[in-house]
């Protein structure tokens, strides 16, 4: 009996001299588990030590003042699940000796596993309920391996992708109607739920450097946090690049997030990353592209007041976000490059903002809004070619301006190239309602030949006449509607150059 009790005494004597080095009961600071935070000692085994405690005991993490953590290239992620708050700590990482280009630095995790589901053998387009009983409110991922999507055109054509989608299920089996199922599944491969974390995990603070990986390679590398949990919140990070050289990888993004619901990234500055170059799938010389911010088979994601550390107009920066499978992205107060939806996003809206020298790039369903904002682009939309320029569903811009950056003498509003030659997989849509309402476009300085703004491009200029008869064909639009567009030439507002394509579509000036 002593000699157990004394066991005890000893066990909680241990416990809480680890916990008794924390600044205040629950928090852990790096410095409990050996950090020096000089900016030359390699770190990220403390870091990492530190981690495992709070996440054992639930504590939240704190960064040392004024600290700077060196951070190596050792393989493996420092695991985050719980409140971490990186305060004005500086973090170095350095790249230049990466033992596994594909390990996350910090990877912020749900305290659930994935659930397998067996049973699901079919889903529906729209489908209201689902049909497998689930634990908790989930963020569910079905695939169907027997269907090709997102079938690419051009230097990085692709044989597509098994066709997927992502949606929130409630504890009711009720899915969510912001998160729609947008495909008809008659086969599910594979249908995985991701467990949402009911309370919200907060990452504050710290700025990052990431010091370059400079030798030259395809692989991606990631190198940077990584969020797969749900009802996250990230705030206040800084995040600089320093020693790009002549050649170097490309990059995943710095902050990326996937297979979660529920993100708000507020007041963070990212970098625009350098890009270089490969042979790619079609034989010809292609960019790598390579981010500061990328999304994927994610819903409900919010990017507020997040703004670009460098030159959004810079030419030898890659535009800083990508997406892929997502639903409902929000940009609100945003400064950034541009906004890309590769694969496919359901929903997005683009408020109070100023999006640089790759604009808006679309690939989609549902309704896109862009309220109050600035592109300084070519075109104020661009409809990807490579995947078929379609987007299914509305498109309305009100109180905007448009400062067009080509020079010649087309600026269109909304553009795309598809002459029906290719399958993508899908049938390929033009946004089937267009409303503009007011809407400032700076083209005074265009050529002689210049006649004054389109809404659509040129998309198809092999449609000339009833002649033609396309493998693949593009639903038109149904009805495009503006009022107060405001061109500084004082020319006039036309549909498109190309009277033949869109004869039949419905278009309305308002006053």
């Amino acid at each position: 009996m002593i000699q157990s009790t004394f066991k005890t005494i000893v066990t909680l004597f241990l416990s809480l001299a680890i916990c008794g080095l924390c600044a205040h009961a629950g928090e852990v600071r790096y410095s409990d588990f050996g950090a020096k935070g000089d900016g030359k000692t390699d770190d990220f085994a403390a870091l990492k030590k530190a981690h495992e405690h709070a996440n054992d005991k639930g504590f939240s993490v704190r960064a040392d003042d004024k600290a700077t953590y060196y951070i190596g290239g050792a393989d493996g992620a420092i695991s985050i699940k719980t409140d971490t708050n990186f305060g004005s700590a500086s973090f170095i990482i350095d790249d230049t000796k990466v033992e596994n280009e594909r390990s996350f630095v910090f990877e912020v995790q749900s305290a659930h596993k994935p659930i397998n589901i067996q049973n699901v053998r079919k889903l529906n387009k729209g489908d209201s309920r689902f049909h497998e009983r689930l634990p908790r409110a989930s963020l569910v991922i079905a695939t169907n391996d027997k269907i090709r999507r997102f079938i690419r055109r051009g230097g990085n054509q692709n044989s597509g992708k098994s066709q997927t989608d992502a949606f929130l299920v409630d504890k009711r089996g009720l899915i969510d109607p912001k998160t729609p199922i947008i495909w008809d599944f008659d086969h599910v491969s594979k249908a995985i739920a991701y467990p949402v974390d009911e309370d919200v995990l907060k990452i504050k603070g710290g700025k990052f450097t990431t010091i370059a990986h400079s030798q030259k390679s395809s692989k991606y590398f990631y190198r940077g946090i990584s969020i797969t949990r749900s009802n996250v919140l990230v705030e206040g990070l800084q995040h600089l690049v320093e020693g790009e050289g002549k050649d170097g990888p490309p990059y995943q993004g710095f902050m990326s997030i996937s297979k979660c619901a529920n993100v708000v990234l507020r007041d963070i500055a990212i970098s625009g990353r350098k890009f270089y170059s490969k042979i790619g799938t079609a034989g010809r010389k292609v960019s790598m592209g390579t981010y500061g911010i990328s999304i994927s088979n994610s819903v409900n994601i919010s990017l507020i007041r997040c703004i670009q550390s460098n030159d959004i107009m810079d030419k030898s920066l890659w535009g800083i976000m990508g997406t892929n499978y997502c639903k409902n992205i929000l940009l609100d107060g945003c400064e950034l490059s541009r906004f890309d939806a590769h694969q496919g996003v359901t929903n997005v809206t683009i408020r109070n903002s100023t999006m640089g020298r790759m604009g808006i790039l679309l690939t989609g369903f549902g309704d896109c809004l862009v309220e109050n904002t600035t592109v300084k682009a070519a075109r104020f939309i661009y409809l990807r070619a490579d995947y078929g320029s379609t987007w299914n569903g509305d498109i309305t811009i009100r109180n905007c301006r448009f400062v067009p950056q080509r020079r010649g003498n087309e600026v269109a509003i909304i553009s795309g190239r598809n002459d029906g030659k290719h399958d993508f997989g899908y049938t390929t849509y033009l946004p089937q309602k267009v409303v503009i309402d007011q809407l400032m476009i700076e083209d005074k300085k265009r050529g002689k030949g210049y006649k004054g703004p389109v809404i659509f491009g040129n998309i198809n200029s092999s449609m000339k006449n009833k002649s033609y008869q396309p493998a693949y064909l593009q639903v038109l639009p149904m009805l495009v509607a503006h009022r107060g567009i405001k061109p500084a030439s004082g020319k006039p507002v036309k549909l498109s150059t190309n009277e033949f394509m869109f004869k039949d579509v419905k278009f309305i000036e308002g006053e």
